[in-house]
């Protein structure tokens, strides 16, 4: 059961209207709790077969304006750059100890999971897990190369990685309530102007369905793509 704040902020919302991008962030932060700083999240629907590998939509993208969260990295790396790994942002690093490790708990506490090319057929023992989360390193989410200090750096500024779920959607948390309006919208365009660039061949229709943008306590309103 929905909260009552839920239910009257909803009633203000015309579930059969596409919203400008503007207007929708407006409505969002003029209703937003006083309690703590929510979160705004984008929720993207595509038209995709997600059991067609080549119909993956995947990828990342450098947010103006950082992200809306400090997220947990890991690094797998070899011993003698996990100092370096540290240095540069990394929560934890590490290698054949930390993968093991995962294997045996058969879960992964990170937001993000970064690797040095050299690591990767180690971590390949841990796919089935890290891959139905979104966390297996790839170069399509530029999640792995012999730079690894330079890929840690890039996210903490605001880079972040996206992959389609099962059902065919993106969900991305973007900015919190309380930024200036513009800082929202730009980094809502930057992000939606670069999941429009991953249209895989071959799809027909609208690749993307709809666009949903939401806070963390409220409801999803609907926005019309520029």
């Amino acid at each position: 059961m929905r909260s009552k704040r839920y239910q009257e902020i909803k009633s203000k919302i015309d579930e059969n209207k596409k919203y400008p991008l503007e207007e929708a962030i407006e409505i969002i932060r003029a209703n937003a709790s006083n309690q703590f700083d929510e979160t705004i999240e984008l929720h993207i629907q595509l038209g995709i077969n997600s059991r067609k590998t080549e119909q993956q939509v995947r990828g990342a993208v450098v947010l103006p304006h950082g992200g809306a969260k400090k997220r947990k990295i890991l690094a797998i790396v070899s011993p003698e750059k996990e100092a370096v790994a540290k240095k540069a942002g990394a929560d934890l690093a590490g290698g054949s100890k930390i993968i093991d490790k995962i294997k045996k708990e058969k879960k992964c506490s990170f937001d993000l999971v970064v690797a040095h090319p050299a690591l990767m057929s180690e971590l390949a023992k841990v796919a089935k897990i890290l891959g139905p989360q979104g966390l297996m390193p790839s170069p399509k989410t530029e999640t792995i190369g012999e730079n690894v200090e330079d890929i840690i750096k890039s996210l903490r500024s605001g880079k972040i990685a996206f992959k389609n779920d099962a059902g065919a959607n993106l969900h991305q948390a973007l900015a919190k309530v309380s930024w200036d309006q513009e800082k929202i919208k730009e980094n809502v365009e930057a992000y939606l102007n670069e999941i429009k660039k991953k249209r895989p061949a071959g799809i027909k229709g609208n690749f993307i369905k709809n666009v949903f943008l939401s806070s963390t306590m409220g409801p999803a309103i609907k926005v019309a793509l520029a």
